[in-house]
């Protein structure tokens, strides 16, 4: 699932991305994620693909008891680990489909636009729903399904270089879409939307939030953002493991 973020030319360019370098606050989605978080002080969280390990600081600056950041790029958990941001956080090289998932081992699971690179997507739900404890909150942001059934996730073009539609197809075909991202050929998986909330929901989750990321107000001007209100591109979940109020056992 790495998808090439350990390779020199694709990890520099990566670097360079606003959201590289100036963190939450240069994420156009995280004015709509950050109220989504449950109150974090005192809780065990868990990040699936932690990347730069910027949630996992913004846990622990919320006052969480222990933080797990779990990435399957070697050189991004150097990056997050370079960070620092308290001895209550831990990194690991894994991939989220290779970790044990101990059973209500946590509060709280995170996952931040890493979900659209696995492919059994029901299995993570599962792994997630046993680790936390009953009450706890499962919270991501996953590619939308329009973008992943995106053509090339790419805009069609026209002679002036300006996106005139965004194409879909093959919607209902779940599976793995080439794409390229930062120059660099990209596999991704496309679940569509009814696979995403319904393998919550027969998995023992109950929905709390469903919204769909919108760039806010004083990011339109920067290149392209306004063009993120001309189809949706990142999908926000919040959800509950049924069995009780959150953080009881």
């Amino acid at each position: 699932m790495a998808q090439g973020y350990d390779d020199e030319r694709f990890f520099a360019a990566y670097a360079e991305m606003p959201r590289s370098r100036h963190g939450l606050r240069a994420a156009g989605e995280w004015r709509q994620l950050r109220p989504l978080f449950p109150p974090l002080r005192g809780r065990r969280v868990l990040d699936l693909g932690c990347g730069y390990g910027w949630h996992c600081r913004f846990a622990a600056e919320q006052g969480a008891a222990r933080v797990l950041g779990l990435d399957e790029s070697r050189k991004m958990i150097e990056r997050a680990e370079a960070y620092g941001g308290g001895a209550q956080i831990q990194y690991r090289v894994c991939a989220m489909e290779e970790y044990e998932y101990p059973a209500g081992a946590w509060d709280c699971v995170i996952s931040n636009l890493a979900l659209h690179y696995v492919a059994d997507l029901g299995a993570v739900f599962e792994r997630v729903r046993r680790t936390l404890v009953p009450g706890g909150t499962f919270l991501f942001n996953i590619e939308h399904p329009v973008y992943t059934a995106g053509v090339g996730q790419d805009w069609v073009y026209g002679g002036d270089g300006r996106p005139l539609y965004w194409p879909v197809d093959g919607y209902f075909t779940p599976g793995p879409r080439q794409t390229r991202f930062l120059g660099c050929p990209v596999t991704k998986q496309h679940h569509t939307l009814t696979q995403i909330l319904m393998g919550l929901l027969t998995r023992g989750f109950a929905l709390e939030a469903v919204e769909e990321a919108q760039p806010p107000a004083d990011m339109l001007d920067l290149p392209g953002m306004a063009d993120e209100l001309r189809r949706p591109m990142m999908l926000l979940v919040k959800a509950r493991r049924d069995g009780g109020e959150a953080g009881v056992e």
